[in-house]
């Protein structure tokens, strides 16, 4: 009741009998539906938005919040080898190493091991799931979120959710529809227990282009208008030049924008170095953030760390970060700090020992 200052005992008496029915039904929902199912905003002990860092320095400032939020749907699109997969495959490494579990759904069948070793992702622990159909691969999906169980699940690509009337029927056949509708309801369902469970679940999509549109971006993504709406983050990744070391090419420049964004800013932009076998150089990343906030001296080629030369150009810089992992982790929490950021503390560890740390922490309240 809207308070009046000059108010008669009677509609005081009112508004003391409207806040005691308040209470009571709110006493009613918690006992049917559990509790935490109404609150308060003010009565949150803790608002600010768990995160878990996408692997990626660059990646980590342009979101916003210093990583994926928890519990939340990411969308990431691009055209084809623009490094889509790679920053996935960084966002499950970066799990991995914290000491949680990570599921990846791969429609298209074309997950490389090797690859995905090199990114850091340790393979035997991967919960892999190469689905014949689209319903197939959004049920495996949704039972490995329902567990509580899985931190991350990545589903590589939506596009290749192929609904299971398609796959059975004959080439030529039409089918309007079928897979937006396959995805608004997966989501639909889906986005409840991801926010319940805190899982972070990544959507890849690939990019189509409409036919006759004269005026305006003609691009657009598979599966319906569905998983634009229930993302909370949604990355554009684009390829970039190329790196070259004297003529070959040994890896390229990724443009990632930052399209939608409900927890931050949106519209902000990270560039990374994908180094080709090795994936996102984060020496790169660290240099050239490091640089801008004057934490790395640039004179001319020349780059100094402290008091120390660390090399002539860029890629002898990058190397000597590679070769003295202490100053490269002291330097990334530096970085991280100046950026607004929390300082990372899970610091890299050896193959096969994961750091057992800030998962289990984050997820507590699972």
């Amino acid at each position: 009741m809207i308070k009046d200052t000059y108010g008669s005992k009677e509609e005081h008496k009112l508004a003391d009998q409207r806040k005691a029915a308040l209470d009571n039904a709110l006493r009613k929902i918690e006992k049917n539906f559990g509790k935490g199912s109404i609150m308060r905003m003010g009565d949150a002990a803790d608002t600010k938005i768990a995160t878990i860092s996408s692997g990626s320095l660059a990646i980590d400032e342009a979101l916003g919040v210093g990583g994926y939020p928890r519990g939340r749907i990411i969308e990431m699109y691009g055209p084809e080898s623009s490094g889509k997969t790679t920053v996935a495959l960084h966002a499950v490494a970066e799990v991995q190493r914290r000491g949680g579990t990570a599921a990846y759904i791969d429609a298209e069948n074309a997950l490389d091991p090797q690859y995905a070793t090199a990114l850091g992702v340790q393979i035997n622990d991967l919960l892999l799931s190469q689905p014949d159909t689209g319903e197939q691969g959004l049920e495996i999906a949704d039972a490995l979120i329902a567990s509580g169980a899985v931190d991350i699940v990545v589903v590589d690509s939506v596009a290749a959710l192929v609904p299971r009337a398609e796959i059975e029927g004959e080439m030529g056949d039409t089918h309007v529809g079928l897979q937006a509708r396959l995805m608004s309801q997966a989501l639909r369902k889906l986005s409840g227990e991801i926010n319940k469970t805190k899982t972070i679940a990544i959507f890849i999509n690939q990019i189509r282009e409409k036919v006759g549109v004269m005026f305006g971006n003609p691009e657009t993504t598979p599966g319906g208008r569905a998983l634009k709406f229930y993302s909370t983050i949604r990355m554009e990744i684009r390829r970039g030049e190329q790196l070259k070391n004297g003529t070959d090419v040994i890896g390229n420049r990724a443009k990632i924008k930052v399209v939608k964004n409900k927890v931050a800013p949106p519209f902000r932009k990270a560039e990374v170095d994908i180094m080709y076998g090795e994936g996102i150089s984060k020496t790169g990343e660290l240099l050239d953030m490091a640089v801008e906030k004057d934490l790395v001296n640039k004179s001319g080629a020349w780059y100094s760390y402290g008091n120390e030369r660390i090399g002539q150009g860029r890629e002898n810089a990058k190397q000597w970060f590679a070769d003295h992992e202490d100053a490269m982790n002291e330097l990334m929490n530096k970085v991280r700090v100046a950026y607004g950021m929390e300082p990372d503390e899970a610091p890299a560890t050896k193959e096969g020992e994961p750091q057992q740390e800030t998962i289990e922490e984050a997820s507590s309240d699972k």
